[in-house]
């Protein structure tokens, strides 16, 4: 009640005669290089900023883009670029999520992917919520709540204002929690994003928080819009502006009352009563690194290989968690290594392929590609099979590096992981494409879109598998489907279930499992030409959209959750065995050692070991 008369105050009242500065806020702008409404929108809003008199500098919130590629971001670069005032901008999921160059190119367009400075005595702190490429919760990486604490640390007395995208929420960022814990000690006086494409107000956990409407023209009144910030000696205020129209105030908080404090008690944390459940399951030992992990672990000779988000591989010992050595790359890694013959090859987002020693980590060879390589690599009779970002899907010797061939005709960027079936290559990309090479040659055998007419429904982020002559995925459209892996046709597709980029396969290829987006596990028959559902299983994990595979080991099947469960099946009747929690975020593809153990890694930056005793 007290924060509610405080905002109605707020809202009603005059113009603060002593206001000291006032900026604007622009969100979801959401651009596109082949399409000019959303541009058009931003085109006036740059237009009716420059003629605002006392605006400061401006803030964009994310979402700069559509699809997160190069040519809408320049494009809208371009546009900003015009403002009279400077501008301070961060990124959305759309440039982080589907973005050809695994989230590079933001930085290189705008020139970072944080921002902070300081005006009138105020702190402002721009950070990224991710994810990165993955299909998960929004993420704050571990090194950048770091660097708030040692720019926040620098005076901790002094106002700041953090801008995000996704807000701070349990329902939007897995890991919101140890944002607002590492920040609470501070004196934050609002917290500032977008993503809702709506003016609400919040509290973070007690920090007060604005969300901003989307430039993009409303559907009411076909009006575009931002927001403008006055500040003043006792509060902060906020007003809509849409093109054409006088200001709407439509919030606010004080500057001068203390709305939270540091003790976190009384707000809501992710629950491990799971882990009391199923007390059977432990975490033999967990590797802490420190980085986000978007990739998923690979196993050889009691080794774990891994990639982080900041460019570095790891070699992990599989049996106490010690790290036996790493390698620095030039950028994220995002696609999951192979290993085979003592050589374990990764791709980089600085557009390099590495093969390095699986022993000493020491270098043995790197090619370099046009763009980022965001796929995942799969090694085949001595041959690296791997996708990139510049439309090209590439075949090298796994001893020397040197290509065998190259495809060049794939028209989106690929982040899967190959599959080798009947002496075919077979990948999808973001282009609503599933391609089928020639394994020895590269020459294209069949292409699939199954009529897919959105490049966010493309069959990209799952990694396929074949039994029986068919081929299985499942994409963002929610459909299961199987075609005929000679020539690419239909055999069918179901919507029986609703599954999303998860697939894998029994170890006797008789059955494929997928988990649906609300709390089940799927098995299908592989055989016959009509889908027959074997079984459904109620694991109780909530909802999910995580691109994480289902794998079977010794007849169980393994799977894992973007708020980091990890669970276990029977893979003949889809009982469940156990479920362990063993934090809030992305757990990816898990590597079963037995029928009891596996190895995860998570976006917190975990790696561990998983037993059930």
């Amino acid at each position: 009640m007290k924060h509610l008369m405080l905002f109605v105050f707020l809202l009603f009242a005059g113009v603060v005669s002593a206001q000291d500065f006032r900026f604007a806020l622009i969100t979801d702008l959401h651009v596109r290089s082949n399409d000019s409404l959303a541009y058009n929108d931003l085109k006036r809003t740059v237009n009716q900023l420059n003629k605002t008199p006392d605006i400061s500098f401006i803030l964009v919130a994310g979402d700069i883009s559509e699809e997160g590629d190069r040519a809408s971001l320049l494009k809208a670069k371009e546009l900003l670029d015009q403002l009279k005032v400077k501008y301070y901008i961060l990124s959305g999921n759309h440039e982080t999520k589907w973005s050809e160059s695994g989230s590079t190119d933001f930085a290189h367009v705008f020139g970072s992917e944080r921002f902070h400075f300081e005006y009138n005595g105020f702190k402002f702190l721009g950070f990224a919520t991710g994810p990165i490429i993955r299909m998960m919760d929004g993420h704050v990486a571990p090194q950048d709540i770091v660097w708030l604490q040692e720019e926040l640390g620098e005076d901790p007395n002094k106002p700041a204002i953090l801008v995000t995208h996704y807000p701070l929420l349990p329902t939007d960022v897995d890991n919101w929690y140890e944002v607002t814990d590492a920040v609470r000690k501070y004196n934050i006086k609002a917290v500032l994003g977008g993503h809702y494409h709506s003016n609400r107000l919040f509290f973070y956990d007690g920090i007060p928080a604005f969300i901003n409407r989307s430039n993009l023209r409303d559907k009411t009144d076909g009006l575009g819009g931002y927001s403008i910030y006055d500040i003043t000696k006792d509060s902060i205020v906020v007003s809509e502006q849409k093109i054409g129209q006088e200001p709407r105030r439509w919030g606010g908080y004080s500057l001068t009352e203390q709305y939270y404090s540091e003790d976190n008690s009384t707000y809501n944390r992710p629950d491990f009563s799971v882990n009391k459940e199923y007390n059977a399951v432990k975490e033999v030992w967990v590797t802490n690194i420190g980085k986000t992990i978007y990739a998923s672990p690979i196993v050889s000779d009691n080794t774990v290989f891994i990639g982080d988000d900041t460019g570095t591989f790891y070699s992990i010992s599989a049996k106490n968690g010690k790290i036996n050595w790493s390698f620095q790359s030039g950028n994220r890694i995002v696609g999951t290594a192979a290993v085979d013959n003592g050589v374990v090859v990764f791709g980089s987002a600085d557009a390099t392929i590495y093969a390095l020693n699986s022993k000493t980590g020491k270098l043995i060879w790197k090619y370099s590609a046009k763009e980022p390589v965001l796929g995942s690599a799969t090694i085949d009779n001595g041959i690296v099979y791997i996708g990139a970002s510049d439309h090209t899907f590439r075949a090298l010797n796994l001893k020397t590096g040197k290509l065998v061939w190259e495809y060049t005709g794939v028209r989106g960027y690929i982040e899967t992981r190959p599959l080798i079936y009947d002496d075919k290559v077979i990948f999808g990309a973001w282009d609503n494409t599933m391609y089928a090479l020639d394994k020895t040659t590269g020459k294209l055998l069949w292409t699939w879109d199954g009529g897919l007419n959105r490049m966010h429904f493309s069959p990209a982020a799952v990694w396929p598998v074949a039994a029986q002559g068919k081929v299985f995925f499942t994409a963002p459209d929610r459909v299961m489907t199987a075609i005929d892996a000679g020539t690419g046709e239909t055999v069918w597709r179901t919507k029986e279930s609703m599954v999303r980029e998860t697939i894998g396969l029994s170890e006797d290829q008789a059955r494929v499992y997928s988990k649906t987006m609300q709390d089940s596990v799927v098995s299908y028959s592989t055989l016959g030409n009509e889908p027959k559902r074997l079984w459904i299983t109620h694991v109780g994990y909530g909802y999910d959209h995580a691109a994480s595979m289902p794998v079977e080991k010794d007849g169980v099947v393994f799977g894992s959750t973007k708020n980091g469960i990890i669970f276990a099946l029977d893979g003949i009747t889809g009982k469940l065995l156990w479920k362990h929690k063993v934090g809030n975020s992305l757990i990816g593809t898990v590597y079963p050692l037995s029928a009891s153990e596996c190895i995860f890694v998570s976006g917190h930056g975990l790696v561990g070991l998983l037993k059930k005793q």
